[in-house]
């Protein structure tokens, strides 16, 4: 047997050996993504009530929080707002780090993200919740919010 014949499987196997490290590499590089986007995707929702009553367990970790901003409790701070959000009857204080959306006021429904610092809920995100189809599709989250002119 040549030299070269003798080389020859081993240069096979090395280079098997190399496509299995690449697709290995590029198959946990897809995983990853997919299981941070569905993980932003999977995000914790809670009322404000159940986020009261789930205080301990939620910790320090991020999730959705579903409420309505208390009137009155609005309250423009460097950096941000602070300000009340309630639901069943629990309030809940929120200090939101950056400007709310143009919509935002006053007893409106509202959904943020953020966690739990102490006994304050820390917010970095507000979306605004309050179309008509919102109010068809979750008439329970919303009662008692009052209804734009334009969609009366």
């Amino acid at each position: 047997m040549t030299e070269v014949e003798h080389l020859a499987p081993r240069a096979k196997f090395a280079t098997r050996r190399r496509l299995a490290i690449a697709v290995a590499i590029v198959a946990a590089s897809f995983g990853f993504l997919v299981f941070r986007g569905l993980g932003d995707a999977t995000m914790y929702f809670r009322t404000a009530d159940e986020a009261a009553a789930q205080w301990e367990t939620l910790g320090e970790r991020r999730f959705r929080l579903e409420g309505r901003v208390v009137p009155g409790s609005v309250v423009e701070r460097a950096g941000g707002i602070e300000f009340s959000l309630t639901s069943a009857g629990v309030q809940l204080p929120v200090v939101h780090q950056g400007d709310p959306p143009e919509l935002f006021q006053d007893d409106i429904p509202v959904v943020l993200e953020g966690r739990f610092a102490g006994a304050v809920y820390e917010s970095d995100r507000i979306m605004v919740r309050h179309t008509s189809e919102y109010r068809k599709e979750h008439p329970e989250r919303v009662e008692g919010a009052p209804v734009p002119e334009d969609q009366e």
